[in-house]
């Protein structure tokens, strides 16, 4: 989904309302995310159903998805860890690493783009990227995939029940996205604050909260509002920015310089993408995916629901703590050529930064635990 239409949505939710057959949707989101918004997230030519969630759960935590059935969806998205993998950088098939931290499929289905740098549109684009990604399960082909399901009696039957036909990418990636589709959070001690329940939140977490709104300037790219609350209360603003966590990696300052002098009329957007793959960095964020120099370092702001659970933090996995985020834009980031101009140091004192991680914390979701220990409990059960 592009921002333009993630942003119009926001305009006019309140007076839409999509309608679904019961048939076609049996999934029903929890308390917190209104219908009506969950149901504009779901395609239209992909309904989220009872068989299709259950098919798409079991290719989940199927490793046989990847070369050497050493790797599955849930090794990245793991439920214990609230659909994390608790790594600085995910790790695939032969342990190789790759370049980017795991984020939590929690809420996923209302990102205006997939993955770090936004590049997959959908969560059915963005389920089938990893099958051939060499760093995580590093199948040759789509197909090699098809194949392999295709000679497993269970799912042949299974996908003929579900879509009527053999086994196709497009029919695995409708699965995968359907059940990650029921992932979704909304329950906190913050929410029940919100709804008139003062002793939700503790008064530590209150003052964190007017510091997160205040003096700390959070709701810049975390941002929240009346509005947002009740329809949109994911504390993102959707977009792409630069905060200078890509300078821990020591190749983004010359190859961003040796992009944003080459930009200067001397070679065209697609000439600057053929020198940073061939670079292979993917500290250039956003970049890679629409070759625009001012998206040089900048990655999606990630939801802070649940953030409690999900450590460590940024797209390298370079914070181990939620202490160790708000000392980091206390300091207003790490400077470089692309860093977001709204970025400011903060006065914040240590009691302040504690308060602040106490207001995080109460985000964390009731039903996202239980459906942590739900879908753990399916896993042992397997």
């Amino acid at each position: 989904m592009s921002k333009r239409r993630w942003l119009a949505l926001a305009v006019i939710i309140a007076a839409v309302s999509l309608a679904r057959a019961s048939n076609e949707a049996e999934f029903n989101p929890p308390s917190g995310i209104p219908a009506d918004v969950w149901q504009y997230f779901v395609p239209r030519d992909n309904p989220v159903t009872s068989a299709k969630v259950e098919l798409g759960r079991q290719l989940f935590f199927d490793k046989r998805l990847s070369i050497d059935s050493s790797v599955s969806c849930a090794t990245c998205h793991d439920p214990k860890l609230a659909f994390t993998d608790g790594r600085p950088v995910a790790q695939g098939v032969g342990a190789r690493l790759g370049k980017r931290n795991s984020p939590t499929l929690l809420n996923s289905m209302f990102n205006a783009g997939q993955f770090w740098d936004g590049r997959a549109e959908s969560l059915e684009a963005q389920a089938i990227q990893p099958l051939i990604n060499v760093d995580e399960m590093g199948n040759a082909s789509h197909e090699q995939v098809v194949l392999r399901l295709r000679s497993l009696p269970q799912y042949v039957a299974r996908f003929n029940d579900v879509f009527g036909s053999e086994i196709t990418i497009d029919s695995l990636a409708r699965a995968l996205a359907s059940f990650e589709r029921t992932l979704i959070s909304s329950d906190s001690p913050f929410d029940r604050f919100i709804a008139g329940d003062l002793d939700a939140m503790s008064d530590e977490a209150r003052r964190g909260f007017a510091i997160f709104r205040g003096k700390a300037r959070c709701t810049v790219c975390h941002s929240i509002s009346q509005f947002s609350l009740q329809s949109f209360p994911f504390f993102t603003d959707q977009m792409f920015h630069n905060t200078g966590v890509a300078v821990n990696d020591h190749a983004f300052e010359p190859l961003a310089k040796q992009l944003s002098a080459a930009g200067k009329g001397t070679v065209d957007s697609s000439e600057l993408l053929s020198i940073a793959r061939r670079e292979g960095s993917s500290s250039l964020g956003r970049f890679m995916t629409t070759g625009d120099s001012l998206d040089m370092g900048a990655f999606r702001t990630p939801s802070l629901r649940d953030v409690e659970l999900t450590a460590p933090y940024f797209h390298d996995g370079s914070a181990k703590t939620l202490l160790d985020v708000v000392k980091f834009y206390t300091k207003a980031g790490n400077n470089n050529l692309n860093r977001d101009w709204e970025l400011q140091s903060l006065s914040l004192t240590d009691t302040e930064q504690q308060e602040l991680v106490e207001f995080l914390k109460s985000l964390t979701s009731d039903h996202t635990r239980r459906l942590v220990a739900t879908e753990s409990a399916r896993v042992i059960a397997q």
